[in-house]
C-alpha cells in the first residue's frame, strides 16, 4: 500500500504544485510507514519526483491527454489508486484537481477534504486540518472512509527535498469515453501564472487608468511576481479577466501579496487570505485592507510604488 498523488504538469513541465504535493504525501507516508507513487501525464523528467519523495512514477504517454479532460485523468488516478492499492490520494488545489477530485471520490467511493494545509494531526483516525468560511476560520476533519482524498492549499506546505530517487513506469490505463473536446487553449506564455506565483502583485482603482499599470508590471517583473487586479478593474476593461483575483476570480496562496490601490472589499479579502504576508500601499488610511494587512503603507501609489522599485533594483544590482 502506497500514498498516490496526481501530479500535474503543463508542456512537459511538472508544475511548482507537483512538487508541493509529492513533498505533502512523503509527510504523511513517513506517518504511515509506506512509500508515495506519483501518477504523471506526459510529463518530462518525471524522475525528479523523487527528489520530494517519490519512489515510483506511473508515468502516462499520450498526445490525446495533452489537454485536461477531467473525466479521463479521473479514470487514470482511479486506476492508478486501484492497481498500487492506495488508501490516501493526495491533489492540489489547481482549477483542473478541484474538477477531477469529486469525479475520483465518486469512482473510488472515497472521502474527500478540499483545502488542507497541514500535514494529518493523526492517521489512525486520519484527521486533517483545512480552512473553512473563505479562511476565516479552521477546522479538524476526520475522513472515515476506506479511501481518503486530500486536496492540499497551494503554498501551504513547501517543497521539501528528500534526496531520493524515483523509477518510472509507463502506464496505460484504459480511458473512458468524453463528451468533452479541447479545440483550442489561449492562454499568456510570457507571464508568471498566479496560481504557481509565490509573489503576486495587485493593483485596484487606485490606479486611476489602464495607462498607469506600466508601474505594477515593473515592480512584478522585479520581484519575479505575477499581476493581478480587483474585480472592477477587471470590469472597466483596464485587465484581462485572467487576472482577476478574489471570492469570485481567482484564488491566491502566495507567500506575498502586495495591493496597490485596493480598498479590500470582502470579496477581494476572501479570495487572498490564504497569502502568508500581505502589503497593502493606499491612500485611505481607513481602508478596510488595513485590517487584514500584515504591513501597511499610507500614501499616493504614484510616489511610493516607483520608490520601492528603485529601492528593489538597488539591492538587487548590490547583490547581484
Amino acid at each position: 500500500m502506497s500514498i498516490l498523488v496526481y501530479t500535474e504538469s503543463e508542456n512537459g513541465k511538472l508544475k511548482k504544485a507537483a512538487l508541493e504535493v509529492v513533498s505533502y504525501a512523503k509527510a504523511i507516508a513517513d506517518q504511515m510507514g509506506t512509500s508515495v507513487t506519483a501518477v504523471a501525464v506526459n510529463a518530462d523528467n518525471a524522475e525528479t519526483l523523487g527528489n520530494y519523495g517519490a519512489s515510483k512514477v506511473l508515468l502516462v504517454k499520450d498526445d490525446s491527454l495533452k489537454a485536461f479532460n477531467a473525466k479521463k485523468y479521473a479514470a487514470i488516478v482511479a486506476n492508478a489508486a486501484n492497481s498500487e492499492a492506495a488508501k490516501v490520494v493526495v491533489v492540489s488545489s489547481s482549477a483542473d484537481s478541484k474538477y477531477l477530485a469529486p469525479l475520483l471520490a465518486v469512482s473510488l467511493d472515497a472521502g474527500y477534504v478540499s483545502n488542507v494545509f497541514e500535514a494529518p494531526s493523526s492517521v489512525s483516525p486520519f484527521t486533517v486540518k483545512r480552512t473553512t468560511f473563505t479562511n476565516k476560520a479552521f477546522a479538524n476533519t476526520e475522513i472515515t472512509t476506506d479511501v481518503k482524498i486530500v486536496g492540499l492549499s497551494n503554498n501551504s506546505f513547501g517543497l521539501v527535498e528528500s534526496g531520493g530517487s524515483a523509477s518510472v513506469e509507463d502506464f496505460s490505463p484504459s480511458l473512458p469515453e468524453s463528451g468533452v473536446n479541447v479545440e483550442s487553449i489561449d492562454k499568456a506564455t510570457d507571464k508568471v501564472s498566479i496560481a504557481d506565483a509565490e509573489i503576486v502583485v495587485s493593483g485596484g482603482r487606485g490606479l486611476k487608468g489602464p495607462e498607469n499599470w506600466g508601474m505594477i508590471e515593473e515592480l512584478a517583473d522585479v520581484l519575479g511576481a505575477a499581476t493581478a487586479c480587483s474585480k472592477p478593474v477587471s470590469d472597466l476593461g483596464w485587465r484581462p479577466h485572467s487576472e482577476h483575483v478574489g471570492q469570485t476570480g481567482k484564488p491566491v496562496a502566495s507567500n506575498l501579496y502586495i495591493a496597490v490601490g485596493i480598498s479590500g472589499a470582502i470579496q477581494h479579502l476572501a479570495g487572498i487570505n490564504s497569502s502568508k504576508v500581505k502589503v497593502v500601499i493606499n491612500t485611505d488610511p481607513e481602508a478596510p485592507f488595513f485590517k487584514a494587512a500584515d504591513y501597511g503603507v499610507v500614501g499616493d501609489a504614484f510616489e511610493v510604488v516607483p520608490k520601492l522599485i528603485e529601492k528593489l533594483k538597488a539591492f538587487k544590482a548590490a547583490n547581484a
